[in-house]
């Protein structure tokens, strides 16, 4: 229980707060809050894949490990959108955002002050074509989840909290949407 004259103190400061104009309230509370980067991955699966499946990953500068198709969300741009947009940037896969479904957990909160919008697919890899360019993203593979290539970090963190690679059980519990 809040002792009465701190109570009452929250109680003149949000009276005080609403009787600014909303400019300022705005301004105040874009100071006061935390900042975040918004950015939507996509999981794509090969439909055709035996056993445990096969998984999309791009391979990006500098090249040494693998990554899953994401990138940051446009302003205002809705993240199912923006995950659709950077599938076909990145890999040439042409999916209507109704094509994907949000994951489980669907964001994911991570500690350095970033948020991913996780988003899943399905797609025949046999007639996918896969076109990259050479700069953003120098190669796109199907890889089988039991045998899955390097992986950058932030990628083995990521799937390991879906359940998949080598950081599957393993990845923080952190924050999730």
């Amino acid at each position: 229980m809040i002792p009465r004259s701190r109570a009452t103190g929250r109680a003149f400061a949000y009276q005080v707060f609403y009787r600014l104009p909303v400019s300022v309230r705005r301004r105040l509370v874009r100071l006061a809050t935390p900042k975040y980067i918004v950015g939507a991955v996509t999981l794509v699966r090969d439909t055709e894949a035996d056993g445990p499946g096969r998984l999309l990953l791009l391979r990006q500068p500098p090249g040494h490990s693998w990554t899953l198709p994401a990138g940051l969300l446009q302003r205002g741009e809705e993240p199912v959108v923006g995950a659709a947009r950077e599938l076909f940037e990145e890999s040439g896969i042409r999916l209507s955002p109704d094509q994907l479904r949000p994951a489980a957990p669907n964001a994911v909160v991570h500690a350095k002050g970033w948020v991913d919008v996780v988003f899943e697919a399905e797609v025949p890899a046999s007639t996918t074509t896969l076109a990259v360019d050479g700069a953003e993203v120098f190669e796109a593979a199907w890889h089988p989840l039991d045998d899955l290539p390097r992986l950058s970090r932030a990628t083995a963190n990521l799937l390991g909290r879906y359940g998949i690679g080598p950081r599957a059980g393993k990845a923080s519990p952190g924050p999730t949407a």
